[in-house]
C-alpha cells in the first residue's frame, strides 16, 4: 500500500509513534515527496535518478520532490558524512508493515509458541531484499528506535513503526549483517530515554558488556536425529536418569584460567562422563547474565546461550556432541524472577511491563529482583516460547525450574503485612499456578518425551501429576525432603544415629506420592555448607567410608539422581564458581575409590531394571528390616520382572559379623557391589561368592541368610535362583 501524500510534518523525531509520515515515499498521483532524516549529513543523492536532495531548512531532513517513475519502490541512498565519508543504504521506510496482523493477534492471545521468529532481530528477505526486522512489544512507549554501530547509536536515525494495540513496534533494515550490535533506545512518556538489551536477542555481548547482537538463522547440521526419535519414544518413568550438575565457568578452565569453549567442553565431558556412566547432565543457567557471581541465576537474556563460551552454533554443537553419546542435556531455567539491571527486562518501557507494579507482588526482597506478572499475557507466552526455544533450536532434552516455590505462593519469604492475598484470600499465586500448567501442557504436547523437572520445596500436592487430575503438569520434582534428611542423618555421629533413625525411614511414607529426583545439588556445597565429604563425621577413613555408603544408598533408593559436580570426586572443599574443581585430588587413592563406585553404581543402575523401572512406584519396593535403629542397620529390596535386588546398609563402623537378615526368596544371592571394597579405598570386609539361604525364619520370611557387614558400607545382592 503505497502512502498518499497529505501534509508533510516536521515536528521533532524525538516525539513520534509513526516515523512513516514523516520518512520516506509519500506519493500524489504520478509524483512523490521523499524525504530522509540524517545528522551530520552533508549531502544525500538518490541512486536510482542521480538527483540530489534538497536539505529542509536548517534541520537534519533532506528531502525531494518530482517524478514517481525516476524511482524504484525501494530506492537507494548515497550519504555523505560530515567527515567525508559516504554510504549507499535502502531506505527502511520504503517497505510496509511486515509482520502480520495474525502473529499480533496469537501474541495478544499469550498463544504464538514462535514469537522469537516475530520479535527481536530477524533475518528476513521482503521484495527480494535482505535484511533484518526489529521487533520488540513496548505497549507504553512513546518512541521506539534501535541503535547500534551502524547508525552511530543514535535513536533518531531508525525509529520503529508501532502497531496499534498491539504495543509492538518494527521497522525492516535492509541490507544489515550478521554481527552488528544493538539496543533499543525507549522514550517513554515521560520523556526519559531508556537503552534496553533486546528481550528476545539470540545473543549477547560478553559481559561487562550489554548490547544485543543480531544473528543469521542457524545453519548448524544435526547429526542427533537418532537421539531425538529414541527420546520421543522413551517411556522416561521406567527409564534410568542419573544427571551430573554441571556450572561450565567452573568444571574445567584452560591453564590460564579462561573459560573453555562450548565445543571444547563437550568433547572433554564425554570424555569424562562415559566411564562414569550419567545419563544426562543438568546445566545451571547458560541463559545470558550480566554476574558471574549469579551463577546465571540472575538472567538477562532469556533467549541468548552465554558469550562466556562461544556463539550459538557452538552451543549447538555441545547439545549435539553429547547426543552423539547418548548423553542428555537438561537446562536449569529460571522463570520465577529477572535482575533488575537498568538495560534488562525492568520497567522495560517506563512501567512495570514484565513485573508487577506493586512490590508487594512484584519483587523478592530476599533476591533484589521482579517477579514475573503470569496473569499478563504477552508475559506468559514471553516465558512458554522460551521454554520451547530452547527445545526446539537447541534441542535441549528438559528444563529444570528453579525456585517453583516462590513463583506458588504470594507470601513466600515475605513479612505478613507484605504481600496481597489472591481474589479468595489466600496465598496461592493463582496467575502463577495456571501458567505452570499452561507451560507444562504445551511443552509436552508439543515436544513429547521431553522432561520438566520442579525444584519445588514445599508440601504442594501433586506437582508432578497431570493438570487433568488437579497437579501443576511437571514430569519430575525434586525431592528436597529427603535430601534433607538425609544429609541431617549422614551428618549426625555413628554413636549417635541410633536416635535418627527415622530420618531413614520416614521418606519411604511419601516416596512415592510425587515423581521423585533424588538430588545432591549445589545448593548443598555452597554458603559455608561445607561440601559432602566434609559433612561426613569421622576420621578421614570414615569420611570416605561415609560418602560412599551415602552414595550406595542414593543410588538403590527410589527416585532418579542428581549429582552436582564435584561431589563424584569427593572435593574437600565447597563449590567456589570462580575456581575450576580440583582435580589433582584424583592423584589420590581414596578420591579416585569415590569416583570409581559412582561409576559402578550408575551402570548398576542403568543395567539393573529393578533399580530403576519402578522408581516411581511402590511396587517395585519394599522393607525387609527397617527397624534395627540399636545397630543403625536398614534393609530393602528393589523389585521388577522376577528380579530381585537386596541393599543392605550398615551406618556405623563397626563390622557386624553373622548378620541374620530374612531373606525375601529363597535360594542363592550374589552380592554385586560392596561400598567396602579395596577397590574403592575401603576394608575389604564383607562376604565372598554366592551367600545361600537357610530354612530359619526371620521376620515376616520363611527363610534368612547369614551376612558378614563392612562397616560403614552398603553391600548390594541379586537375588540368582531358587
Amino acid at each position: 500500500m503505497k502512502k498518499t501524500l497529505t501534509t508533510k510534518k516536521t515536528k521533532s523525531p524525538n516525539h513520534t509513534h509513526d516515523p512513516f509520515q514523516t520518512r520516506g515515499p509519500l506519493y500524489d498521483n504520478d509524483q512523490i515527496h521523499i524525504r530522509v532524516f540524517s545528522p551530520n549529513t552533508v549531502s544525500v543523492l538518490i541512486v536510482d535518478n542521480q538527483q540530489t536532495m534538497s536539505r529542509v531548512d536548517e534541520t537534519d531532513y533532506f528531502e525531494w520532490h518530482g517524478d514517481a517513475k525516476t524511482v524504484s519502490k525501494h530506492y537507494q541512498l548515497t550519504f555523505t558524512y560530515d567527515n567525508q565519508t559516504s554510504q549507499t543504504l535502502t531506505d527502511p521506510y520504503t517497505f510496509e508493515p511486515v509482520i502480520a496482523d495474525f502473529d499480533l493477534h496469537l501474541f495478544a492471545q499469550g498463544n504464538h509458541w514462535h514469537i522469537y521468529n516475530v520479535l527481536g532481530a530477524n533475518p528476513r528477505a521482503i521484495d527480494g531484499i535482505e535484511g533484518i526486522l526489529f521487533g520488540v512489544w513496548a505497549p507504553n512507549a512513546n518512541q521506539l528506535s534501535v541503535v547500534g554501530n551502524f547508525n552511530n547509536w543514535d535513536g533518531r536515525r531508525h525509529i520503529l513503526r508501532n502497531r496499534g494495540g498491539s504495543g509492538v513496534w518494527e521497522l525492516f533494515i535492509p541490507g544489515l549483517p550478521a554481527g552488528e550490535l544493538y539496543k533499543f533506545e525507549i522514550i517513554d512518556k515521560n520523556h526519559n530515554a531508556l537503552l534496553k538489551s533486546d528481550p528476545y536477542g539470540r545473543m549477547a555481548e560478553l559481559r561487562p558488556n550489554t548490547a544485543s547482537i543480531v544473528t543469521q538463522t542457524s545453519s548448524y547440521a544435526w547429526q542427533d536425529d537418532e537421539w531425538i526419535a529414541k527420546r520421543a519414544k522413551n517411556q522416561w518413568l521406567h527409564e534410568p536418569l542419573s544427571t551430573y550438575e554441571i556450572h561450565l565457568g567452573s568444571w574445567q578452565r584452560d591453564q590460564n584460567h579462561h573459560f573453555l569453549n562450548y565445543r571444547e567442553i563437550a568433547h572433554q565431558l564425554v570424555d569424562y562422563l562415559k566411564p562414569l556412566n550419567f545419563t544426562h547432565i543438568e546445566l545451571l543457567p547458560i541463559t545470558e547474565h550480566p554476574l558471574d557471581a549469579s551463577w546465571g541465576y540472575q538472567t538477562l537474556g532469556y533467549y541468548a546461550p552465554t558469550s562466556r563460551f562461544g556463539d550459538n552454533e557452538d552451543f549447538r554443537y555441545f547439545v549435539d556432541y553429547l547426543h552423539q553419546h547418548d548423553i542428555g542435556v537438561i537446562l536449569d531455567w529460571v522463570p520465577a524472577h529477572f535482575p533488575m539491571d537498568a538495560h534488562g527486562l525492568a520497567r522495560f518501557d517506563g512501567t512495570a511491563l514484565y513485573e508487577h507494579e506493586d512490590p508487594r507482588k512484584g519483587e523478592h526482597r530476599d533476591w533484589g529482583t521482579y517477579i514475573y506478572n503470569y496473569g499478563r499475557k504477552e508475559v506468559k507466552n514471553f516465558l512458554v516460547a522460551n521454554a520451547l526455544y530452547w527445545m526446539q533450536e537447541f534441542h535441549i532434552d528438559g528444563l529444570r525450574v528453579d525456585a517453583v516455590a516462590s513463583m506458588l505462593y504470594l507470601d513466600y519469604s515475605r513479612e505478613p503485612n507484605d504481600w496481597v492475598p489472591n481474589e479468595h484470600g489466600g496465598n496461592e499465586n493463582l496467575e502463577a499456578i495456571e501458567f505452570i500448567k499452561h507451560l507444562t501442557s504445551v511443552t509436552q504436547e508439543q515436544l513429547p518425551g521431553v522432561l520438566l523437572i520442579a525444584e519445588e520445596s514445599t508440601a504442594w500436592p501433586s506437582v508432578s501429576r497431570p493438570p487433568y487430575d488437579g497437579g501443576l503438569g511437571f514430569s519430575m520434582k525434586w525431592n528436597m525432603g529427603w535430601m534433607h534428611d538425609t544429609l541431617t542423618y549422614m551428618s549426625q555421629d555413628p554413636v549417635h544415629r541410633t536416635h535418627h533413625h527415622n530420618s531413614l525411614t520416614f521418606g519411604m511414607v511419601y516416596a512415592f506420592t510425587e515423581n521423585f529426583v533424588l538430588p545432591f545439588s549445589h545448593d548443598e556445597v555452597v554458603h559455608g555448607k561445607g561440601s559432602l565429604l566434609r559433612k561426613m563425621p569421622g576420621d578421614e577413613w570414615q569420611r570416605f567410608a561415609n560418602l560412599r555408603l551415602l552414595y550406595t544408598y542414593m543410588f538403590t533408593y527410589p527416585g532418579k539422581k542428581l549429582l552436582f559436580m564435584g561431589n563424584e570426586i569427593a572435593q574437600y572443599e565447597e563449590w567456589d564458581h570462580d575456581a575450576t574443581l580440583p582435580w589433582n585430588i584424583l592423584d589420590y587413592p581414596a578420591h579416585q575409590g569415590v569416583s570409581k563406585i559412582v561409576g559402578d553404581l550408575n551402570l548398576l543402575y542403568k543395567t539393573k531394571s529393578a533399580l530403576h523401572y519402578y522408581d516411581f512406584d511402590g511396587q517395585g519396593f519394599s522393607w525387609v528390616d527397617c527397624e534395627d535403629a540399636s545397630q543403625s542397620i536398614i534393609s530393602y529390596q528393589r523389585i521388577h520382572n522376577g528380579k530381585t535386588l537386596l541393599v543392605v546398609l550398615n551406618f556405623t563402623p563397626v563390622p557386624r559379623e553373622n548378620y541374620r537378615l530374612g531373606a525375601p526368596k529363597p535360594g542363592s544371592y550374589e552380592i554385586l557391589l560392596n561400598s567396602d571394597s579395596s577397590h574403592y579405598g575401603g576394608s575389604n570386609l564383607g562376604n565372598n561368592g554366592s551367600i545361600y539361604t537357610e530354612d530359619t525364619p526371620w521376620k515376616q520370611f520363611n527363610s534368612s541368610i547369614v551376612l558378614n557387614l563392612p562397616p560403614l558400607a552398603g553391600v548390594v545382592l541379586e537375588h540368582q535362583s531358587e
